[in-house]
């Protein structure tokens, strides 16, 4: 790990209890606190079999930290709160998570999601129970995200490609891996952690799954939570921006799955034109325009992240 400080809060249900499933969530700047009291109302159906650890990877933020360390200490369920000095990325800082896991099965879960169903983590536990997977996704929906009109290019994006059912996703499951609702036994974690090389945002969960999937069956499930944090047009270009040399490492890690994506076939036919940097430029305004209908902002701005993705590989 790296040199960061790290500020470890646990609640007063920590000390005693033998989870067999630890729920990992990290944040960064976010308020995961709505996350925390939804997930405590399944406490008494659990019996002390869940556990959850969050990671503040490094937000800087005092208040947040007191605030959380109360709502920890009010909670039914085992809660343990670290609090990094300063950032480690997505990758790195989900390896430090299960650091302090203590059961044999660990749901990655997004501080942004919200279950959908009042028996989520009671799911889980019956599906380790029953089967005890290896890996296994439960995916996620948007039933209640925001319906902001400066959110409505997101959710036409998400629809689209990642609010799919399990029967849909189970035909390529290492495509369909997020760490926003994924369940992961440790045995397998310990043959396979996230790679530290991928910074910034996307992909290190689907690197993961390409790896994983080559030895361990990735099961799907239909037990979602809503993705709350819909982002504005801006926010997800510049997300796009960020992840291109992610992108770019997954190429070159993994030519042979990753040359069956459309992302990676929009990308490799515009990166033979010469008017690529125009291409981009009038993809990101088209994307950017509150005049366009939705649906041709959504075409436009997944042409934009092929630009930008085509200088990556």
């Amino acid at each position: 790990m790296s040199g960061s400080r790290a500020d470890i809060h646990d609640n007063p249900g920590w000390a005693a209890a033998r989870p067999a499933l630890s729920v990992l969530i990290p944040f960064l700047g976010d308020d995961p606190e709505p996350l925390l009291r939804r997930l405590d109302t399944e406490a008494a159906a659990l019996a002390g079999r869940v556990e959850l650890i969050l990671l503040d990877d490094g937000t800087g933020d005092a208040a947040l930290t007191a605030r959380l360390k109360a709502t920890l200490d009010a909670l039914a369920l085992p809660a343990r709160l670290v609090t990094l000095s300063a950032n480690e990325g997505r990758a790195r800082g989900r390896n430090r998570l299960t650091i302090a896991a203590r059961a044999g099965s660990w749901l990655f879960l997004d501080s942004d999601m919200k279950p959908d169903s009042p028996r989520f983590l009671q799911t889980w536990i019956e599906l380790i129970a029953r089967d005890d997977p290896a890996v296994a996704f439960g995916g996620f929906s948007l039933k209640q995200a925001p319906r902001d009109r400066r959110f409505a290019v997101h959710r036409s994006l998400s629809s689209a490609s990642e609010c799919v059912r399990a029967a849909q996703r189970a035909r390529t499951p290492e495509k369909y891996v997020y760490t926003s609702n994924l369940l992961v036994r440790r045995d397998v974690f310990a043959v396979e952690s996230f790679d530290p090389g991928f910074t910034g945002w996307g992909w290190e969960d689907v690197e993961w799954a390409m790896r994983v999937a080559r030895r361990f069956q990735v099961v799907h499930i239909d037990n979602p939570a809503t993705h709350m944090g819909l982002d504005t047009v801006p926010d997800l270009a510049r997300k796009f921006d960020q992840g291109a040399a992610n992108f770019g490492r997954v190429v070159a890690l993994h030519p042979e799955i990753v040359q069956t994506y459309p992302s990676y076939k929009a990308a490799r036919a515009l990166k033979r034109l010469p008017s690529l940097p125009l291409i981009r430029r009038m993809a990101r305004g088209a994307a950017l325009s509150p005049l366009l209908p939705t649906r041709t902002r959504a075409f436009a701005l997944r042409l934009y992240r092929a630009a930008v993705y085509a200088d990556a590989i």
